[in-house]
């Protein structure tokens, strides 16, 4: 694996709303407290399961400076921006302000309208990025999730970037959940390509193959057992088993996505997390599949 300043287990965290559907500011901080005690090293604030496109940039900016009152409590908890925005100007504008606010980095979607742009365009675009909304200390991970961008990172994308912006294009959050992929970055590029896995079940898969750590929906409720493959990885022991027990629950829950109501419903359910709110257009959880995934999901943990 591929071991960097911010290698570990992060969660893709969701964002606390209330009932009104405005971002629970006072509940962002004890949130991400809640995730470091179960083992985080970091989150993503405003990732997919975040319901990132779905806030305007001075929301996100609230959100992302209540979420700075985690390091009061716990000092070397990472903080990660999803910065990604169809605007070239609007992704500029929030890459600056989590830059300015002291974030570890930002996590940048493609412009995902466009979605038959090619390389050249996108190069374009995260070039523009780069020299306007990156400081020369700053880490830029590209977010590879094709199946809800409806666009990602070529191998040849990725390489130009590398090439033009060594340190500051740090790597990718790769949520292809294709294996082939994985397994081609990690041949490609090595350690030189700061990776982290976005699906669970691939997490061992992605760890052989140089990345750095994992950044998921479900470590809002698994990150212990996903530490625990991280662990047992980094001490050269098999996580096999561990990795078995992820894969399951990861099996299970993605049969229920969109991912958003459901985590919210199981933090409520499992851990006495409020029952936060979602932002349309997703819709709360059925109250049977609710039942049913709780009652799954406990016959796993036997």
């Amino acid at each position: 694996m591929t071991q960097h300043s911010l290698s570990g287990v992060y969660a893709a965290a969701v964002t606390p709303l209330k009932s009104d559907l405005s971002p629970d500011l006072e509940a962002v901080a004890p949130f991400l407290a809640f995730l470091a005690s179960r083992g985080c090293d970091g989150a993503l604030l405003f990732g997919t399961t975040g319901e990132g496109p779905s806030f305007s940039p001075s929301e996100r900016a609230d959100v992302w400076r209540s979420a700075l009152k985690i390091r009061e409590q716990v000092p070397d908890f990472k903080l990660c921006a999803g910065t990604g925005t169809p605007s070239l100007t609007e992704t500029i504008d929030l890459t600056k302000l989590a830059f300015d606010l002291g974030f570890d980095a930002v996590v940048t979607l493609p412009p995902y309208y466009f979605r038959k742009a090619n390389d050249d365009g996108l190069f374009n675009y995260f070039e523009q990025v780069m020299r306007q909304a990156v400081p020369s200390d700053g880490l830029l991970f590209g977010y590879h999730i094709p199946s809800a961008a409806g666009i990602g990172f070529s191998i040849e994308l990725l390489s130009r970037l590398k090439d033009s912006f060594p340190s500051r294009f740090a790597g990718i959050k790769d949520s292809s959940h294709d294996e082939g992929f994985t397994r081609t970055i990690g041949e490609k590029f090595g350690a030189d390509l700061t990776v982290f896995n976005g699906t669970d079940s691939d997490f061992t898969l992605a760890l052989q193959n140089h990345a750095a750590g994992c950044i998921t929906a479900l470590a809002n409720i698994i990150s212990p057992e996903l530490k625990k493959i991280y662990n047992l990885f980094i001490q050269s022991k098999d996580p096999s088993v561990a990795q078995a027990k992820v894969s399951e629950q990861r099996h299970l829950l993605e049969k229920y996505q969109p991912f958003p109501p459901l985590l919210k419903v199981m933090l409520a359910h499992l851990y006495h997390q409020p029952r936060w709110f979602v932002r349309p257009p997703l819709v709360e959880i059925s109250k049977e599949d609710e039942e049913k995934v709780i009652r799954k999901l406990s016959l796993l943990s036997e």
